[in-house]
């Protein structure tokens, strides 16, 4: 007999309210980078632009990555992106009427964000080896959680 999750919580007996998130994470780059994202574009394209359908769609596929997620009717979805020195931060907020929150939404719609941009930016950030001896994706975290209490 197993004594860890045999499957999915049971959500029916919460109630449907409005609830949201945003989390945010940093990708470290180097300086040619940073200019290709704010003054140029990648052979690959628009970094920010295409990151953003990235996490956009990441935070709809959110329960096809997470085994435990539950699939929630998603009604918000913003993605910012703001350089800072020598990172792009990404930020996400997520917004659903449901009975369980949206914070992995945020955290995975963060992730792809800044996977895309380091996937779009790789031929700049390798070194001669072909290595990644700077780039690093760094503070991934939820910034805020809110939830709407029942009305009785």
């Amino acid at each position: 007999m197993s004594k860890g999750l045999d499957g999915i919580i049971d959500i029916s007996s919460k109630p449907k309210v409005k609830r949201s998130a945003i989390a945010t994470g940093l990708i470290k780059l180097n300086k040619e980078s940073i200019d290709l994202i704010e003054f140029g574009r990648t052979s690959k394209g628009d970094v920010r632009e295409a990151s953003t359908v990235a996490a956009i769609q990441a935070v709809k596929d959110t329960p096809r990555m997470i085994p435990h997620c539950h699939t929630i009717p998603i009604e918000g979805c913003n993605v910012k992106w703001n350089i800072e020195e020598s990172h792009l931060r990404c930020t996400v907020s997520v917004i659903s009427h449901w009975n369980t929150g949206v914070e992995m939404e945020a955290l995975c719609g963060v992730t792809a964000g800044l996977l895309c941009a380091w996937d779009m930016l790789k031929s700049n950030e390798k070194n001669i080896d072909g290595q990644y001896p700077d780039t690093q994706i760094v503070n991934i975290k939820i910034l805020e959680k809110n939830k709407q209490q029942p009305h009785n």
